[in-house]
């Protein structure tokens, strides 16, 4: 019997016609499309899409840093071990390349996608959960650029229904201690008194602990649940202080920024995170994300997805904590751009009981229509040395 084999990898760089420099991920994508035995499988990166896909056909440097697709097509697809020895083949052969881990994420993303339609199974099933458990999306929004703003933001988000919200970014954090209260209050009172409020400061104090201190009293009179990256993913001593000095009154997340599960395990063990919030589109993918997920069970942490952008990415972002009951939170991204919308055809939207639930479909159970991104395509071409080494895929 013919082995079944990775036929094909395709990146799509779709995009907004114009992108503003604000912190939303969601105005462009890389999309991954994977085919094998007959079946196609869908991913997508949390990257910039094109270094991604110039790392995907690059040509070699040297034996660590090899093109990523070289480690993929060709491979046999057949049983979930060939997806975790395809990962360590790209991790092995790439590992030199910058932004490898991202586009693994894609790559593997699909793979699970793929598998799961070769198989007839769902993707959270492959990974090992019995059961998919409803989730409890937190509305996932940016700061008002005024305390005014967030306030009319946690009004509507509460309008909505939505009994959790987390605000990120924005000028949050780029002034002082004062600035950044009101801004907490004016979320808690648009959030009501029991609305559950969480906070993304992403990054802003780099790893400056005494800045990050001084927002402590408002986030704890606020009653906020976490603040979220305070810090740097690798600050890891920075993250260590500023939880011991919050004293579990204030738990603290983190993860977005890691790109493979040691970083991941590092700051669980070190950073004293009570919630690991990761990307599966830039940590390696649904593979990665479960180990996670899995270490963090073990370690009395709260798993949680990370993901603002497309609907395809939100699904894969859930995929790995599935069958984790008790973690119920999840991020669900409330301001993402048209682009985000146009990749698939299904929507992860909130049941009657405004909880959220994974499709009991094969793979990802999410159907993309390249018609719909067809209009978001942007035309790419990589030559070196007068040879083309990609152009954007046919649809």
């Amino acid at each position: 019997m013919a082995r079944t084999t990775v036929e094909a990898v395709d990146f799509f760089y779709l995009a907004m016609p114009v992108i503003e420099d604000v912190g939303d991920g969601s105005q462009d994508a890389c999309v991954v499309r994977v085919v094998a035995g007959g079946k196609v499988g869908w991913g997508e990166c949390e990257a910039a899409p094109l270094p991604s896909i110039a790392g995907l056909v690059a040509p070699m440097s040297h034996s660590a840093c090899h093109p990523v697709i070289d480690s993929v097509l060709g491979e046999t697809l057949e049983t979930v071990e060939d997806i975790h020895r395809i990962a360590a083949r790209v991790r092995a052969r790439s590992a030199d390349m910058l932004q490898s881990s991202h586009i693994l994420s894609g790559i593997d993303m699909a793979l699970w996608d793929l598998l799961g339609r070769l198989r007839d199974e769902p993707a959270w099933k492959l990974l090992g959960w019995k059961k998919s458990y409803p989730k409890l999306p937190y509305a996932s929004v940016l700061f008002g650029d005024t305390p005014q703003q967030t306030l009319e933001k946690a009004r509507a988000m509460t309008a909505k229904n939505f009994r959790a919200a987390k605000f990120g970014w924005g000028p949050f954090g780029t002034k002082d201690a004062t600035y950044d209260a009101d801004h907490l209050v004016a979320a808690r009172e648009g959030m009501g008194k029991d609305g559950i409020l969480l906070v993304d400061a992403g990054t802003i104090w780099v790893d400056d602990v005494e800045r990050a201190k001084q927002t402590l009293p408002a986030l704890e009179k606020t009653r906020a649940t976490w603040l979220e990256e305070p810090f740097i993913s690798s600050a890891l001593g920075a993250y260590g202080e500023l939880a011991k000095a919050s004293g579990g009154r204030v738990r603290l997340a983190g993860g977005e920024g890691a790109y493979d599960f040691h970083v991941a395990r590092n700051m669980i063990d070190y950073g004293g995170i009570g919630y690991v919030q990761v990307d599966a589109g830039r940590i390696g993918g649904l593979t990665d994300a479960k180990r996670v997920a899995d270490y963090a069970q073990a370690k009395g942490v709260t798993f949680v997805n990370h993901s603002f952008q497309s609907q395809l990415a939100l699904n894969g972002s859930i995929q790995p904590f599935a069958g984790i009951e008790k973690d119920e939170i999840c991020e669900y991204p409330m301001e993402a751009r048209d682009v985000a919308y146009a990749i698939t055809v299904e929507r992860l939207d909130r049941g009657a009981d405004g909880m959220v639930r994974l499709p009991e479909k094969p793979g990802l159970g999410m159907t993309v229509d390249t018609a719909r991104f067809k209009p978001y395509l942007l035309d790419v071409e990589i030559k070196v040395g007068g040879k083309v080494l990609y152009r954007t895929p046919a649809i």
